[in-house]
């Protein structure tokens, strides 16, 4: 069974095809045959070892327990077809559904390979009129853009501001504001500019280091909320009100000031969400959240997607396509 992976951290030429052993699905597991798996930035990180999985945990692989050492393999979208189904299992998903899920990386069980094992409740049918490359681009930044909104706990009518809204997580976060009736402040470049607006962005600035000051002057009081796909972090806190809203994608914490409520979005917490997920593929079928491809790549062309990827730039996701 071939994966995408590599044996030491460091720059995109460690990513290798690997054949790795057929596993099967246990109690309350489904199996997938991964036609298509999503390129991110967390796998970036992952893949250069500044972000290394804590030893020993398990998540969306239950009966077993993987181990976290090399082989590693990247990947935290996968869309394809379930092809084996473990007992107990009652979430409606059967062999030959087309699915979609989120994965959390540990060892080898990473989304870009194959054949992958999950927790049944972490697998949900995908959206009707999409293919796998198309599919595959759902779950983490949705699932990620969900979780950002509920932490910031906006009501209908407030504002929220997005950075980085032309990427993918930035541009669920639009999608998923204006169909909760928010009004959405965003950055883009000049080319990126009708991208967002097409997204849905009620206004929208010039990106860079002076969003704050362009903030301020069209809200003097600052945002109800902000939601940093960028990671300006600092940068961009003297946007929010006072008792305002702020969550980071990348582990920010704030220093504590104005009452602002500062949050984490770390995606792990909504793993295995079966309603959360599902209610997503929703809008999408309901033509509320976009699904973009970028470009496709064989698993041997892995380490130009994410060299690819690295140089930035890119408007869609980058997929790996088995």
């Amino acid at each position: 069974m071939r994966a995408v992976g590599f044996y030491e951290y460091g720059n995109a030429d460690v990513l290798q095809v690997l054949d790795l052993p057929a596993i099967n699905a246990g109690e309350g597991e489904v199996r997938v045959r991964v036609h298509a798996a999503a390129i991110n930035p967390t796998d970036i990180l992952s893949r250069s070892g500044a972000r290394k999985r804590p030893m020993g945990k398990t998540d969306t692989y239950a009966n077993k327990q993987p181990v976290d050492s090399p082989p590693y393999v990247p990947g935290m979208d996968i869309a394809g077809v379930v092809d084996q189904v473990g007992e107990n299992v009652d979430t409606g998903v059967n062999i030959g559904d087309s699915v979609v899920a989120m994965v959390v990386p540990i060892g080898s069980h990473g989304g870009y390979r194959e054949q992958i094992v999950l927790k049944a409740n972490a697998v949900v049918p995908a959206p009707s009129f999409s293919n796998h490359v198309e599919a595959c681009t759902l779950p983490m930044n949705a699932l990620t853009a969900r979780l950002s909104l509920d932490l910031l706990n906006l009501k209908a009518g407030q504002t929220l501001a997005v950075t980085g809204a032309a990427g993918a997580y930035g541009g669920y976060i639009v999608q998923l504001a204006k169909a909760e009736g928010i009004q959405v402040i965003a950055d883009a470049s000049d080319k990126d500019r009708e991208l967002v607006l097409s997204l849905g962005a009620d206004i929208v600035l010039p990106r860079g280091n002076h969003i704050t000051r362009s903030i301020r002057e069209r809200f003097p009081s600052g945002v109800d909320g902000l939601a940093d796909g960028a990671v300006q972090n600092e940068l961009v806190v003297d946007a929010v009100k006072d008792g305002g809203a702020f969550t980071a994608v990348r582990g920010y914490e704030g220093t504590s000031q104005r009452n602002i409520n500062f949050s984490q979005t770390w995606v792990r917490s909504y793993d295995a969400q079966f309603e959360k997920l599902s209610s997503l593929v929703k809008l999408v079928e309901e033509n509320k959240l976009t699904l973009r491809v970028g470009d496709v790549f064989s698993p041997e062309d892995a380490p130009a997607a994410h060299k690819r990827l690295e140089a930035g730039g890119t408007r869609g996701r980058l997929v790996i396509k088995f």
